[in-house]
């Protein structure tokens, strides 16, 4: 299962790049310049379930569209988890915060590719029946791949309600994205994607282009 959502990742992308690629860069490079209408802010909120444990989490962003189907952003993570053994004698209790980055690329208006980079400062507590628990500090690199669903994403306006789904690819040691036996956790995430300077989603911009034409 998670080999064919890799491959629908990587297909996605394959087939975003052919088709808009050349026409948009093009566009971008002849138009130029920084806009500040193309700075977008925005969250989202992390919840994962799975057997013995529980995912949940928060991260601010700010970024820039690159172009009409590529967004860029730089964020923040933090990231709580707990975690016990099948017969519930082990508890793992983790709190993960961090720098971070991803890419987002549009085939089509509703549906993203993401790939995001994370490097997350990890501090861990295990809890062991009639025994004293004890903490552990890391920190890891984490690279997260995914695909999610957008609404209400248009040219000029990128201010919209989103929901993805990825996994850790590295699958690194100490990764808050893998459960204490190395399984990969999916990341199940909802967010708000705020538009900057646009003028009331878009219109602002809309009216300086046929402004433009008259």
């Amino acid at each position: 299962m998670k080999k064919v959502f890799l491959l629908l990742v990587v297909s996605s992308l394959s087939m975003a790049t052919f088709a808009q690629a050349q026409e948009d860069v093009h566009e971008e490079v002849k138009t130029g310049g920084f806009k500040k209408e193309k700075m977008f802010t925005g969250g989202d909120l992390t919840l994962s379930f799975y057997t013995g444990g529980t995912t949940l989490g928060v991260s601010p962003y700010l970024g820039y569209s690159i172009t009409k189907w590529l967004d860029a952003a730089v964020k923040f993570n933090f990231l709580y988890q707990s975690q016990s053994n099948y017969d519930n004698t082990i508890k793992y209790r983790q709190t993960n915060f961090g720098p971070g980055a991803f890419v987002r690329l549009f085939p089509i208006n509703f549906l993203f590719v993401q790939a995001q980079y994370e490097h997350n400062f990890i501090t861990s507590k295990i809890l062991q029946s009639g025994t004293s628990s004890f903490k552990t500090k890391a920190d890891v690199n984490s690279l997260l791949l995914g695909i999610g669903y957008s609404s209400g994403r248009s040219e000029g306006n990128n201010t919209y309600f989103y929901f993805s789904l990825m996994y850790d690819v590295l699958k690194l040691p100490n990764s808050p994205y893998v459960d204490y036996s190395g399984r990969l956790v999916p990341i199940i995430s909802a967010g708000y994607n705020i538009g900057l300077f646009q003028g009331g989603g878009g219109g602002g911009e809309r009216r300086r282009q046929r402004n433009g034409r008259d």
